[in-house]
């Protein structure tokens, strides 16, 4: 009898699918995750986001473990970031964005880190330009808003968040976030 708790998780693969480099098919991706014993695997976009149910296991070390699969099965290291599902109810629930109009050009991002960063970065941050701001840090997440009206556009964007946060971090547009709890 397996009385092991089961899990929704959340992956964020990494770099994935950008500009036809480190291609990984999603068919591919969610075969090589249900031979590893994940069930219900579903993926949304081609840019690596992934809701799977599996046993209940430490969030950084299912990272590595899939990280490692995905590198063996494609050729190319791909860095990985798993939140589980209640974690990121938790944030939907705080309503990180709320009070924010949002606008054809501006865009709602959560930036997952893999370890709480010591910070240079004041925050909140507002870029020179004005375009693109952090407001919120949590243990395990940034929150940001680019506008761009200002000029600078996602790219400029990210290079300040990695930067701040190193590589091993991953963004991700809410709209996204929201698709992916429904």
């Amino acid at each position: 009898l397996d009385i092991t708790m089961s899990v929704t998780y959340f992956a964020f693969l990494r770099g994935i699918n950008v500009g036809g480099n480190k291609k990984v098919p999603m068919a591919q991706l969610k075969k090589m995750l249900e031979k590893m014993g994940f069930s219900n695997v579903k993926t949304l976009l081609a840019s690596g986001n992934v809701i799977l149910t599996g046993k209940e296991e430490n969030i950084s070390s299912l990272a590595k473990r899939i990280a490692l699969a995905l590198e063996t099965e494609f050729g190319f290291p791909v860095p990985v970031l798993v939140r589980k599902m209640s974690r990121l109810e938790e944030i939907a629930k705080t309503q990180p964005f709320k009070g924010i109009t949002v606008t054809k050009d501006i865009r709602l991002y959560v930036t997952f880190l893999s370890e709480i960063p010591k910070l240079k970065l004041k925050i909140p941050y507002i870029s020179e330009d004005k375009s693109f701001r952090i407001f919120r840090l949590d243990d395990d997440a940034i929150y940001s808003v680019l506008d761009l009206s200002k000029g600078s556009g996602t790219i400029d964007a990210m290079a300040i968040v990695e930067k701040e946060f190193g590589k091993q971090v991953t963004t991700r547009n809410w709209n996204t976030i929201e698709r992916m709890l429904k």
